[in-house]
């Protein structure tokens, strides 16, 4: 009897590194996952070691692929990973600088001083000068000579993973198209690095990868690599892709109308869209390629949005139980709160502004008063949130041609009853909680199976790996009463960005 075959994925995540091997129905035989390192030396530094996120890698496939015991059966493997974050290496393909994680924020200089081209670089790009790749790079240039001097190559988690395990030399880094729109480098329709962009940067074009596409075969597993992960030697390794579009495909956002709300580190909004359609308005969306072939992904992200949370819990309510206890509290606490937590609003920007339009953004809540409980102050961040997701989801009929139609629910966000009902009520749009929580390892999975020609028709195969549950829809008298409170929540975010400009140009002086 001949066993079918399956795939090795692996996502690199902010917190997580996880790793599956997963059959041709999309069922998940064995996954593993080990912890990822953030290292905060001090306010505004957030980096990681890239060689340590491949020893975690490492491990979880090893594992994963021994709990299955289909090793022998193992015919693609794929890597995901964060994606707007940026890491260095040498000539030797080690890395000379640690990576600059996306939520690290020393290139906000570099933000602002782009500003004035920013238009010319959301329009090529895709992406506005934010916390992509070129301020990053930017930034090491300015004020790490020597690291950038050294670098050979800027890597991604994903493709660094990959390459690494086909035992490439450092002329054959790449990085896939998925991660262009975070790059802001790319002629990202044309999939090419653009000479005009570089030189606004004022970066070396010959520093950047080459550019392929997520299904592309990019090496096989050499022999130092299945002794470390147990995969079998010459096993094809596909290009991979930013975690955000293989999540959504592997959540089967596939046509437009559709979105995935991934609740994590980060709470990112992903629109699917049919045409190259950078937001040259506002920018306040990162357009690049979906996994689809001839398909885009328009993202916006609230920086450490799902990092409120756990600041909420840990260091100002001090909760004396376990996270799961906490959170279970809150919950309850939060529910009983009325629609609008008491006219009590949350800035969801906690790691800062994102976008051109509004650099200086910062967290807090505003109408706080004396009467206000632990369940308001919960609630009024589930609400944020949410808030801004309904700013981004109403650009949608401008940018993507299509109105917003259902959004599925991915990540941790998705176990919470109460948010995902409170983001259904404020965008007025039916939210669908994934029944796999792992669409990361599915997406990539998929990329395998297409890659190593197990699978023809991607988009068709993303949507038949589901039985997706009963929608969570929202109520008209909820969603009514939200729009109201998000008039206010727009005009106050709309105002506000000048004072927080001053708070950040007194806290320069701080000498302590």
């Amino acid at each position: 009897m001949t066993s079918s075959p399956v795939f090795v994925a692996c996502d690199a995540g902010t917190t997580l590194v996880k790793a599956a091997v997963i059959d041709l129905d999309g069922t998940i035989l064995a996954s593993a996952s080990v912890p990822a390192r953030l290292r905060t030396p001090r306010p505004g530094v957030v980096d990681q070691d890239l060689l340590e996120i491949e020893q975690h890698a490492h491990t979880a496939i090893g594992r994963a692929v021994a709990e299955s015991g289909r090793a022998a059966d193992i015919v693609g493997v794929s890597f995901s990973s964060q994606m707007a974050g940026i890491g260095a290496v040498g000539a030797d393909f080690d890395p000379v600088f640690p990576f600059d994680s996306w939520l690290d924020s020393r290139c906000s200089g570099d933000i602002r001083e782009l500003s004035d081209v920013a238009e010319t670089v959301t329009r090529i790009s895709g992406a506005p000068p934010t916390y992509t790749h070129g301020t990053k790079e930017r930034w090491l240039k300015r004020t790490q000579p020597e690291a950038y001097r050294a670098t050979a190559r800027f890597q991604v988690p994903g493709p660094f993973l990959a390459a690494r395990l086909a035992g490439l030399g450092v002329e054959d880094a790449y990085i896939d198209s998925s991660y262009l729109g975070f790059s802001s480098l790319a002629d990202t329709a044309a999939r090419q690095w653009s000479p005009e962009l570089v030189d606004l940067f004022g970066l070396d074009i010959e520093k950047l990868p080459r550019i392929v596409e997520p299904t592309d075969i990019i090496g096989t597993v050499s022999a130092a690599a299945s002794r470390a992960t147990g995969i079998p030697v010459g096993t094809p390794i596909s290009a991979g892709g930013g975690d955000q579009p293989v999540g959504g495909l592997g959540a089967g956002i596939v046509e437009p109308g559709q979105a995935s709300d991934s609740a994590g580190t980060a709470s990112l909004l992903l629109m699917a869209l049919d045409r190259w359609a950078p937001d040259t308005e506002r920018m306040s969306l990162v357009t690049g390629p979906s996994i689809v072939p001839g398909q885009y992904v328009s993202a916006a992200f609230v920086n450490g949005g799902g990092l409120a949370n756990e600041w909420l819990r840990r260091d100002i309510l001090q909760h004396p139980g376990t996270p799961d206890e906490a959170f279970a509290e809150l919950e309850t606490l939060a529910a009983a709160a009325p629609v609008g937590s008491g006219a009590l609003l949350w800035l969801p920007h906690i790691q800062g502004g994102v976008t051109p339009a509004r650099p200086h953004l910062r967290s807090g809540w505003v109408g706080i008063t004396a009467s206000h409980g632990r369940g308001h102050l919960y609630r009024s961040i589930l609400e944020g949130i949410a808030f801004q997701y309904a700013e981004w989801a109403e650009r949608a009929p401008a940018v993507t041609g299509h109105p917003l139609t259902e959004v599925r629910a991915l990540g941790g966000g998705s176990k919470s009853d109460l948010w995902v009902s409170i983001k259904a009520d404020v965008l007025g749009v039916p939210f669908v909680r994934m029944s796999s929580a792992e669409c990361a390892l599915l997406g990539n999975a998929l990329i395998a199976a297409t890659a190593t020609g197990h699978i023809t028709d991607i988009a068709a195969a993303a949507t038949s790996w589901h039985e997706l549950p009963a929608a969570t829809e929202p109520d008209p008298a909820r969603h009514a009463r939200y729009r109201e409170l998000r008039g206010i929540f727009d005009e106050l975010t709309e105002r506000v960005d000048p004072v927080f400009q001053r708070l950040e140009q007194f806290s320069a002086g701080d000498t302590d």
